[in-house]
């Protein structure tokens, strides 16, 4: 509900990002980050709700009619990572401290200068230029964690309350070194595998009374590595499959064990879907059982399938306002790990641009004062240009 006008002065997106710093939104803890924005976005005429699901916070903010024809929405998350031992900061990490030039603290490159940008760019082109549509503002608690609770409770709700974006942008930082050099047109999917092999323990005098599930185990690891999974496609990088760990357990070195364990994550591509992948990988377990006698038993788990928004009319728009407002024509990029975009996409169309991501997650974060009032500046002139 509103609390009163605000003044109608431009919103400064650096001192909102430092406002919001200071709030200790470690996921899943709220922190005061989305109150802070759900009475600034209010006070600006927004119908705000906040939408929480599971102890998570979330904030749902439009301006605009509701089912207008056009409405362009922006994503993003309040929610941070730990910040380690504070003493290792050089500056405290929920101070927001602005020092020669730079924001320091925790959120300052992930993501909350993202937010603040699109929150102050957002209420200001609202007031200055009232458009023929929507603007939504999603804003997340729980980007960092599990993300069950968090931008798919959002789309859950605006499904449920029909509430639409027709395109999105989500504000992650996307450049790796330079302000403008790179947005995000898709992502990889990510896939976790665990397998666990059963066999018979013996003695390793006596293999033949013993069903080695490391044999077994290695066997299967050898199968999903020593073939590619492809070559590449025309968006995005070939997929990729790594065992990012093998136990057993076992002290002794006499000693054939029982059980051994194994995990294996996969970054995939747009030639393959999460069923694709884990059908492959349930025919090759099937193949080592039968040969070994040994049981291999998966549990799957999807962070999301690879999606691709390819380059048409939101791409352009994007890419436009980046060039425009920094003279550099961004990179049209598929890199990096997973983010709620991969939720997005089932809802409308959806891209990411964002700040320099170089320090987020690592002791120091901090972000150039200079790259925020760009970034607004972008978000600006991508609301004029969209509802133009």
């Amino acid at each position: 509900m509103p609390v009163g006008p605000l003044p109608a002065e431009p919103v400064d997106p650096v001192a909102l990002t430092q406002a919001l710093i200071r709030c200790p939104s470690v996921t899943p803890d709220e922190g005061g980050a989305l109150v802070l924005l759900e009475r600034l976005l209010a006070g600006a005429g927004f119908d705000c709700r906040r939408v929480d699901r599971n102890g998570i916070a979330n904030l749902f903010a439009r301006w605009g009619a509701q089912g207008a024809n056009r409405s362009f929405g922006f994503n993003g998350h309040t929610d941070v990572v730990p910040p380690g031992d504070p003493a290792l900061w050089t500056h405290p990490p929920f101070s927001g401290a602005l020092v020669e030039g730079e924001v320091w603290g925790r959120g300052a490159a992930d993501m909350k200068s993202g937010v603040a940008a699109f929150a102050a760019a957002a209420i200001d082109f609202v007031r200055a230029t009232p458009p023929e549509g929507a603007v939504i503002l999603t804003v997340t608690g729980d980007e960092e964690g599990a993300g069950r609770d968090g931008t798919r409770a959002l789309l859950d709700w605006m499904d449920a309350a029909g509430e639409r974006m027709t395109d999105c942008l989500v504000g992650e930082p996307t450049c790796p070194s330079r302000m403008g050099e790179m947005m995000k047109i898709g992502r990889r999917g990510s896939m976790t595998a665990y397998v666990e092999a059963a066999g018979v323990q013996g003695h390793s005098a006596y293999p033949h009374r013993a069903k080695n599930p490391l044999h077994a185990l290695t066997a299967l690891l050898w199968d999903l590595t020593s073939t590619p999974l492809d070559a590449g496609t025309d968006h995005f990088e070939p997929s990729t499959l790594q065992v990012t760990t093998i136990d057993c357990g076992n002290p002794a070195n006499n000693v054939i064990p029982a059980r051994a364990t194994a995990t294996v994550n996969i970054r995939f591509n747009d030639a393959h879907t999460s069923d694709s992948i884990a059908a492959r990988l349930r025919e090759a377990a099937a193949r080592v059982e039968s040969e070994t006698g040994v049981t291999l038993a998966l549990r799957i788990e999807v962070s999301g399938d690879s999606f691709i928004t390819p380059p048409g009319p939101l791409v352009d728009l994007v890419a436009a306002a980046v060039t425009a407002e920094t003279g550099v024509v961004p990179e049209l990029s598929t890199s990096g790990g997973t983010s709620d975009a991969r939720f997005v996409k089932d809802h409308c169309p959806v891209v990411e641009f964002g700040l320099v991501g170089t320090t987020m997650h690592k002791t120091d974060e901090r972000v150039a004062a200079a790259d925020i009032h760009a970034l607004k500046a972008i978000y600006t002139r991508i609301l004029r240009d969209y509802f133009a």
